[in-house]
């Protein structure tokens, strides 16, 4: 039987599991950020590189796998400084309610972002930069809390869409060597994530009536 006072200790276990998932979400990202900036510095040492052998090469069959490959490089200091704070605060927001989920998720914005810009870029072109998964998780946190009917979450996209409005302009083509491509089928891999990987919570079953029916013609009597 549960008891008023269960109430509260419920509550206050799924505030602790929640607490502890955004403590994994926070060092998950400082040990993605780290692994970047490790990357970034072997690579500026090794003359770039990596970022033409890893990168994305438009419309070659061989190039397919560097979709995962290439948001993990960046061309230069100025590029990996642009998108370290943008893709901390998402990938945290995308990260906190359950780091698993958030690996589902980091996935498949990968891979659509990759293709985006594997199908589009022009020819003789390499691509490389993690602002496909930063569009991604943004377009992730701007739907979750639709998704999942968390109204926190809800909230948290409105401020983010408000706060981080200039994103947006990063959808559609501007100057030349912004991967325009990746960005917006990396916001379309959040958007497709969100609903991919939305909590499917069992609906409740209607509740059993205060009093029970009784029928309003009498029941047939023997013949």
């Amino acid at each position: 039987m549960t008891t008023a006072s269960d109430v509260p200790r419920s509550g206050q276990q799924d505030a602790e599991a929640m607490i502890a998932e955004a403590k994994k979400a926070f060092w998950v990202m400082v040990g993605l950020l780290a692994v970047l900036w490790l990357i970034q510095i072997y690579n500026a040492v090794d003359g770039y590189s990596l970022m033409y052998e890893y990168g994305t090469r438009p419309r070659e069959v061989s190039s397919l796998p560097t979709v995962l490959t290439a948001p993990l490089l960046h061309a230069g200091w100025g590029h990996i400084e642009f998108n370290s704070g943008p893709l901390f605060i998402f990938g945290f927001l995308a990260a906190y309610r359950g780091v698993k989920k958030f690996l589902s998720v980091t996935v498949l914005i990968a891979v659509l972002s990759g293709l985006g810009a594997w199908t589009l870029h022009e020819s003789g072109t390499v691509g490389v930069g993690a602002s496909g998964l930063v569009m991604g998780y943004f377009g992730y946190v701007l739907v979750r809390g639709i998704f999942d009917r968390h109204k926190i979450d809800i909230v948290i996209g409105l401020v983010m869409a408000l706060c981080f409005a200039y994103q947006f302009a990063g959808l559609f083509p501007q100057d030349a060597g912004i991967s325009w491509q990746a960005h917006l089928f990396g916001f379309l891999g959040g958007l497709i994530g969100g609903w991919v990987f939305r909590d499917r919570r069992p609906k409740p079953e209607p509740a059993a009536p205060a009093f029970p029916t009784i029928p309003l013609t009498p029941p047939d009597t023997l013949k």
